[in-house]
């Protein structure tokens, strides 16, 4: 022992086995001396029952100065409870980001979520997650790493809100499974891009000419009758997508349609005379449960989309999407003057705000009967002179 100086420790030759030489001024402050020459300056405490040694950093590096400020503060920080060796030892051992959005597929989306959910999130985590900090630990992930991925997808704000999600999602899970400290998520404050929502609706017209569109492809040959009627399902009922390309004869009694397993859980839809001609004019397949028949013997139809592309060409309607299908219904709902909650209802939405997006179409039809009423009541407000005269006829 003696006291760690830049001469002291320079005089330390190697032995045959490694050795150490102690401060005399700061207990557990010593200098490792390795059978090759290697000179590092350590820490040496009792935490927990155990001997913990910690390696601050190696001579000529660190002055013994240095070393001796460093080695004051943690040892320091032990009189106190702390564990710096421990703690250094679970850092390295913590997993990373990339285990972490194994986890969230497999332990929580997997099992909580629908399986074209698992796929939308796993292709974010392959896609954008694991490469940006795929390696970083997940404790090390600053919000500063969340911002420059956002910002990356600025010219996808979409996207980019998206990613934001599920990473929002997957540190608090972190969180939860003692992965990360509580209120550490680095998503927060990170704000989205403002998105703007379409709106596509088609008029009268416009259904008129997709409905003969899509009986000229089945006459042609150009689309099978189940495609057709995919289109004209979702277009009667408001349906989602994957409730109708899914949908089961054992789903239909009577005039009801039964979705065990729609976005927001079971539900029912009641089914228009109109919806229920186009489904029994359908011909079944022996062995195949499905309404919407595909090419695969005993499945439904896997993919509307290029059908969709061929028939919305043909009607001159390259801007519309399959799911406006479903915002059209509800136009139509709200012009034909249904109230808010009711084609909430008629959508199988949970929440309020996303039935919100019609309100403009039902204020139409109000603002339109209140003209009305107002035309007649404005009548017998004129001047004398401009008031109609009411003459009373005899018999």
């Amino acid at each position: 022992m003696g006291k760690i100086t830049k001469r002291s420790v320079d005089m330390l030759t190697p032995k045959s086995s490694e050795y150490f030489f102690w401060d005399d001024q700061i207990p557990g402050f010593g200098v490792r001396v390795s059978p090759k020459g290697k000179k590092s300056y350590i820490i040496q405490y009792r935490s927990g029952g155990r001997t913990r040694r910690m390696n601050l950093g190696a001579h000529g590096i660190l002055t013994p100065n240095q070393a001796r400020d460093l080695a004051r503060n943690k040892l320091g920080s032990v009189a106190f409870g702390s564990d710096p060796s421990g703690d250094l030892q679970k850092k390295r051992r913590a997993p990373t980001v990339a285990v972490l959005c194994n986890r969230f597929l497999n332990e929580h989306v997997a099992l909580r979520c629908k399986p074209s959910t698992l796929g939308d999130y796993r292709q974010v985590c392959e896609k954008y997650i694991k490469p940006k900090f795929g390696n970083h630990r997940i404790q090390d992930v600053a919000r500063v790493d969340v911002t420059e991925l956002h910002h990356s997808l600025r010219n996808k704000p979409y996207q980019a809100n998206r990613v934001l999600s599920v990473i929002s999602k997957m540190f608090n899970l972190a969180e939860v499974w003692g992965l990360r400290a509580d209120g550490t998520n680095p998503t927060r404050h990170v704000a989205k891009y403002p998105e703007k929502k379409r709106e596509r609706f088609l008029a009268a017209e416009e259904v008129e000419k997709l409905w003969q569109v899509l009986d000229a492809s089945v006459e042609d040959g150009t689309e099978t009758i189940h495609v057709a009627a995919a289109f004209k399902i979702l277009l009667l009922t408001g349906c989602r997508l994957s409730e109708i390309q899914t949908m089961k004869w054992s789903y239909i009694r009577d005039n009801v349609l039964w979705l065990p397993d729609a976005k927001t859980g079971p539900r029912r839809v009641l089914l228009s005379q109109s919806t229920l001609n186009v489904i029994n004019a359908l011909p079944r397949v022996n062995g195949n449960p499905f309404v919407i028949i595909g090419k695969i013997k005993g499945q439904h139809v896997t993919d509307l989309q290029k059908p969709w592309r061929r028939i919305r060409s043909n009607a001159n309607l390259n801007d519309v999407r399959i799911h406006d299908l479903r915002h059209t219904y509800a136009s139509f709902a709200a012009m034909a003057g249904h109230s808010l909650p009711m084609i909430g209802k008629l959508l199988g939405h949970t929440q309020a705000q996303t039935t919100a997006r019609y309100a403009h179409l039902a204020d139409t039809i109000t603002r339109n009967a209140a003209n009305e009423v107002d035309g007649l009541i404005s009548e017998f407000t004129k001047p004398a002179s401009k008031k109609p005269v009411l003459r009373l006829v005899d018999d």
